[in-house]
């Protein structure tokens, strides 16, 4: 990482030094005699870091940082000094130091200290940005996203929104998909109509034949009234049938006729009654692989994938992790009731970092975690859960040339492939082929290695 540094020390020996041997490590700097000198250039050209002395004639060290911090807060300031204490230490700190060094010192020293001072504040300002931006915008119905793969979703709800063809949403559990098919309904002619959701997981078949057809008085033993299906409730609007992957197989043929027909049949009933609903499914399963294994009929497959949408995972988002945590953070500490406003650059460098297999539903949790556990007016790295707070990445090849922190080739493929997993969302017939193995040579490699799928190991 490079960025410009403004070095200022009245000690001219001392900034050539530093101009010149940073400038090698492809840095961009200039350096300032005194501190009035450094806030003259602050003010006519932007820079990210500010290298200063302590003891300096007129205005000292910590007395720059003060300025600094009020009047340029997104610059970071790294103090040197050769009178270090801990006392000098705590007062930098106060006064807006972002890190402190004490003289003698390696110049490598410092070109590590600066590149951590540039990602932090490369972490505060988009923080900052995204705050203003979650102000500012208006979202997508309740979705919030600004990333690439996001966009493209928008568009095409924008696009397929007011047409009458079945959708399937495809995605990982904890994407959003639910909020994906409302914001279709709001957004369709139909919007006036009632929107209907139904969580095909959540009952039994006896129980979910019942939901979606209705059942006349003493269809079965606790039928004590006629009641109306949802497909006739959702008439003149939506009907959302989530998790449709876990529709046991002989529901499966009957929904298929109801689709086909546009009419349904209620238990224990003799007339087909007809319907208007829009059908819009929901699912985390491979389909194409369920049907290849028999456990999804490939006609109704059909049917329902008209028109498909497909929601990236939040590990594919970039930078839609922190706007969507500010706007957690900002909704968790209004209910709570705290002054908790914003991420420290610290904590957001842990939220980039992890992969939220539970996507962000995972995500919401840590923050709300997060603001339960916060006791200043920044999230910092100890308020996140554990699983955050102490994750590494599933790195492969290690950047290193120390033999002791080199993994053995066995340890390698097991961070491969669960990388490969991780990338894929679990996703077995994708992830065979990027690494270039069959299925029944895959299902091995996971079984050696332990590896969980995302979706084995999260709801």
């Amino acid at each position: 990482m490079t960025g410009s540094v403004l070095v200022v020390d009245d000690d001219a020996d001392a900034r050539e030094l530093l101009e010149r041997e940073l400038g090698r490590r492809g840095f961009e700097v200039a350096s300032a005699e005194s501190a009035d000198r450094a806030l003259q250039l602050l003010g006519e050209r932007p820079f990210e870091v500010v290298v200063t002395d302590l003891r300096m004639p007129g205005t000292t060290g910590i007395q720059l940082c003060e300025q600094v911090a009020r009047a340029f807060p997104d610059v970071a300031v790294i103090v040197i000094t050769a009178f270090g204490s801990m006392d000098d230490a705590i007062h930098a700190i106060r006064a807006g130091a972002y890190d402190f060094i004490t003289k003698p010192f390696e110049v490598a020293q410092l070109a590590i200290a600066l590149e951590r001072a540039l990602q932090h504040r490369a972490l505060t300002v988009e923080v900052k940005r995204l705050r203003a931006t979650l102000a500012d915008r208006t979202h997508f119905e309740e979705l919030i996203g600004e990333s690439p793969a996001m966009e493209r979703v928008f568009e095409l709800i924008g696009r397929v929104s007011e047409s009458d063809s079945a959708i399937l949403i495809r995605g990982e559990t904890g994407t959003g998909k639910d909020l994906v098919a409302r914001a279709l309904h709001r957004r369709s002619s139909r919007r006036e109509g009632p929107f209907v959701a139904l969580n095909c997981a959540a009952l039994p078949t006896n129980l979910l034949e019942s939901e979606l057809f209705g059942h006349t008085k003493g269809a079965f033993t606790d039928a004590s009234d006629e009641r109306k299906g949802l497909f006739l409730v959702a008439s003149g609007g939506t009907l959302f049938l989530d998790e449709i992957g876990d529709m046991p197989l002989e529901l499966q043929a009957k929904l298929l006729r109801a689709l086909q027909e546009r009419t349904v049949r209620p238990l224990g009933g003799e007339r087909e009654l007809p319907f208007d609903a829009r059908i819009i499914a929901a699912t985390h399963h491979d389909l194409e692989e369920a049907v290849a294994v028999g456990d999804f009929r490939q006609d109704l497959y059909y049917r329902l994938n008209v028109i498909a949408i497909e929601l990236p995972p939040l590990r594919a988002r970039g930078g839609d992790v922190l706007m969507l945590a500010q706007h957690f953070l900002t909704a968790f500490a209004g209910k709570a009731g705290k002054r908790v406003t914003s991420i420290a650059a610290e904590a957001a460098l842990k939220l980039r970092a992890y992969a939220w297999p539970g996507n962000v539903r995972e995500l919401q949790n840590c923050i709300e975690h997060a603001v339960a556990f916060a006791r200043y007016e920044a999230i910092t790295v100890d308020d996140l859960p554990a699983a955050i707070k102490g994750h590494l990445s599933s790195q492969g090849v290690l950047a290193t040339d120390d033999p002791a922190a080199l993994v053995p080739l066995d340890e390698l493929e097991r961070r491969h492939v669960a990388r490969v997993m991780e990338a894929v969302g679990g996703n077995k017939a994708t992830a065979a082929r990027v690494l270039g193995v069959d299925r029944k040579t895959l299902y091995r490699k996971l079984r050696r290695h332990g590896i969980t799928l995302p979706s084995e190991g999260h709801s």
